[in-house]
């Protein structure tokens, strides 16, 4: 290792990749997760309707399992790499709206996380899945097909 490469730590850049993957996998993780009281609980999911109805969101008993299923959605194809850039995209718009209508009532610090998730979403649609996707193996003979 040059002096160069301490300092700089580009022989990490080895495992982008893979941490393209994890970063993929655990955020879509994340995001299944955080829904699925929702969709195995009609309790939780009446819960979610009056949570959205509570902040001034239209329809919030049609809403809510319009949302959990966007959630939804978006964590598989992110864990699974497919349709990665859409889901990206998908997961941006989903949370400023959460920023917008809920999260900024808490300042900063209670819209971090949702601001993650769509600095994910927008990074996931810019830079794709990466070679370890369902995205690089469905369309890798595609020329021109950047994953």
């Amino acid at each position: 290792m040059t002096p160069r490469d301490l300092i700089t730590l580009s022989p990490l850049a080895r495992g982008a990749d893979a941490a393209l993957t994890a970063l993929r996998v655990g955020i879509g993780a994340f995001l299944v997760f955080g829904v699925w009281d929702n969709i195995t609980s009609a309790e939780h999911m009446r819960e979610f309707a009056a949570f959205l109805g509570q902040f001034g969101f239209p329809w919030p008993n049609v809403l809510a399992p319009f949302d959990v299923g966007v959630q939804f959605a978006i964590g598989m194809a992110f864990v699974l790499g497919l349709m990665t850039r859409w889901a990206g995209l998908l997961c941006a718009v989903n949370f400023v709206v959460a920023i917008v209508m809920v999260d900024h009532h808490q300042g900063w610090r209670g819209s971090f996380g949702s601001m993650c998730l769509v600095l994910i979403g927008l990074y996931l649609a810019t830079r794709g899945p990466g070679p370890w996707s369902l995205d690089a193996l469905l369309f890798r003979r595609r020329r021109g097909f950047r994953t």
